[in-house]
């Protein structure tokens, strides 16, 4: 029996304006992303050291940086890198992950036990130190903090699909696909898997909002996209020095994490709501 994960998702989503709000800012975040090249006022990686430190004014509306480079056209640009980070990193430990969880939940027996074993162990490590880990043996960079922020997103999708299809392999429905002939891979991807869905995005959202987190604390430690990159927590940690003199430097980039992670999470937690069957009464 096959399900619609979605029903009717929008309109149980515009009830909340919190939700709405955070969706907008998101979708807005992914405009202003595509079109940084053509709305950025200035060359992100232009320097002028007539301008070092310049506070904000009509020309420069966020002021500029110790180097003198435009701050509003940087995080523009490092929206870009953000968002790079957050969707291919969670993707792929959302792929990884879900795989792993539904062959571990439907077949159980000594394979499950191993991969719950491992996944534990990993979750048992703070995702920042497990993210240190990792990038600490692949390298700093744009590849390296992707591979490294899958790793910490891969067992938290383990876990909700193997809890998910322990549950919906119990239903009536794959005993009946299974009585008429279905294979185990028919079985899992045709039908499981569909049902799955609705907690797998609510993860998703919510895993976007961690992992960005966990990129600009590695930017910030200087163990993530290396200068001059424009990357939000690498312009925070170079900005800290002047936070006295010129404290602009570290506001604007902190601002932006704070109001996209903010956004992230409002929008998952009104689509948990949404999804919830408990809610919809």
């Amino acid at each position: 029996m096959r399900t619609r994960p979605f029903p009717n998702l929008w309109r149980r989503l515009r009830r909340n304006r919190l939700t709405v709000t955070g969706l907008v800012i998101i979708l807005l975040m992914i405009l202003f992303s595509l079109l940084a090249p053509s709305i950025a006022p200035f060359d992100p990686f232009k320097q002028d050291f007539s301008l070092i430190m310049k506070p904000m004014d009509r020309v420069h509306w966020f002021g500029t940086d110790q180097l003198g480079r435009d701050i509003l056209s940087r995080i523009l640009f490092g929206s870009r890198i953000t968002i790079t980070i957050s969707f291919f990193s969670v993707c792929l430990g959302m792929i990884l992950g879900s795989l792993t969880g539904l062959l571990a939940g439907y077949y159980g027996g000594r394979i499950d036990s191993a991969i719950v074993w491992m996944t534990d162990l990993a979750l048992a490590f703070p995702g920042m130190l497990l993210a240190i880990a990792v990038i600490a043996s692949v390298g700093p960079g744009l590849e390296g903090i992707i591979i490294a922020t899958a790793v910490y997103s891969t067992p938290q999708f383990i876990r909700l699909a193997r809890g998910s299809a322990l549950l919906e392999k119990r239903k009536e429905y794959v005993a009946a696909a299974s009585c008429i002939g279905e294979t185990d891979f028919s079985i899992l991807f045709r039908y499981v898997l569909p049902n799955c869905l609705a907690p797998l995005a609510v993860l998703f959202t919510l895993q976007m909002a961690n992992v960005i987190l966990i990129a600009s604390g590695l930017s910030f430690l200087g163990l993530g996209v290396q200068p001059p990159s424009p990357e939000w927590g690498a312009m925070l940690s170079q900005g800290r020095t002047y936070l006295q003199t010129a404290p602009h430097l570290s506001i604007f980039p902190g601002l932006a994490i704070m109001i996209v992670v903010l956004s992230f999470n409002l929008f998952g937690d009104g689509l948990r709501d949404a999804l919830d069957p408990r809610m919809r009464v």
